[in-house]
């Protein structure tokens, strides 16, 4: 083994620094090298080549996004283009590729796979945590706090001026954040793209109502997964406003949630997970994701990380719906009892 190459690609995640960390660190005392290629696959294309030492590493768990920078690069589809990625990777001299992503990124490193002979290895990075696989993403859990603390926030303005806020969160295509933020606020509503039925205006605007009618000087928080709503999170407020007869706030949360610094989660796991990579280079695995079932690492192919669903906990969506009608509801039986 001589060599060892790793790319941060995709939509950065706060704990990524502290992943490249414990590669390099580990495979440092194995005697191994580590190189970078910053942005991703197209840094491998365009020899945006970065010698990687533990010397290097002593300052950059605590920082979010990914000092070795990250791209969407959706030319290395193209063969022409991973074959040369492949050709790139030999003349440096490398074993095995680390890649730090979500779904794309590792379909990325699937492709890759077909052109190349090395071992690859993939880390989830991703703070959307819609991975198959894995119990938790890195970048997920910061992203879920990041989120919380912005809701927190506007929960104070909307509860001192009784107004009812619409609140986007990222996830076009997953509801964990949504569902996970919504659960931590205490919303009282939540859209997320894995509820079937969806709920429609009519019943939204009924329970803004009823919660008017019984606390008229409180706030009314709805989570709302990002490209879900037609319109987005500007018509559905402009809807229920109009519906309701009371003035509905749009307040997309946006990129705030990827950045700033990985909580002590992200960084606990992002450095168990770039350890156990290292080690299942070692040990000959290739093709696989290295996540975290149950509190154990496991090694999971990497065509299933994107081959199939993975569902919300139906336990959490179920508390959640079972608490976010409470308060009015409840008021509305002591009235009548």
């Amino acid at each position: 083994m001589k060599r060892i190459a790793v790319i941060t690609s995709g939509g950065d995640a706060p704990g990524m620094n502290a992943c490249i960390r414990a590669i390099v660190n580990t495979a440092y005392q194995e005697g191994i090298e580590v190189v970078g290629f910053r942005h991703g696959y197209r840094g491998i294309v365009d020899n945006l080549f970065q010698p990687l030492h533990p010397d290097d590493m002593r300052l950059v768990s605590q920082r979010g996004g990914t000092f070795l920078k990250s791209a969407r690069y959706p030319e290395f589809r193209e063969v022409e283009t991973a074959q040369k990625a492949a050709t790139q990777l030999n003349n440096h001299d490398i074993s095995a590729l680390v890649v730090i992503g979500g779904d794309g990124s590792f379909r990325g490193a699937a492709h890759l796979a077909n052109y190349w002979q090395g071992q690859i290895i993939g880390i989830p990075g991703t703070i959307d945590n819609d991975l198959a696989g894995t119990d938790i993403t890195i970048g997920f859990a910061t992203a879920v706090d990041t989120a919380m603390e912005a809701i927190d926030r506007v929960r104070e303005t909307a509860e001192a001026m009784a107004r009812v806020f619409i609140i986007e969160v990222m996830g076009r295509q997953a509801g964990f954040i949504g569902l996970h933020a919504a659960i931590s606020s205490a919303a009282e509503a939540m859209i997320l793209p894995e509820m079937d039925p969806q709920p429609k205006l009519p019943e939204l605007a009924d329970n803004i109502k009823q919660a008017r009618v019984a606390f008229p000087d409180s706030s009314y928080i709805v989570i709302l997964s990002e490209n879900l709503w037609p319109g987005g999170v500007h018509a559905l407020a402009e809807s229920l406003t109009k519906a309701t007869g009371v003035t509905c706030h749009a307040c997309p949360l946006g990129h705030i949630q990827r950045g700033g610094r990985p909580n002590a989660q992200d960084r606990i796991l992002a450095m168990q997970l770039g350890q156990a990579a290292v080690s299942a280079i070692l040990e000959g695995s290739s093709d696989v994701m290295i996540g975290l079932e149950n509190e154990h690492v496991v090694e999971v192919p990497l065509h299933l990380t994107f081959d199939r669903d993975k569902p919300l906990a139906p336990r959490l969506v179920n508390l959640q719906l079972g608490l976010q009608g409470v308060n009015f509801t409840s008021k509305k039986v002591r009235k009548n009892a």
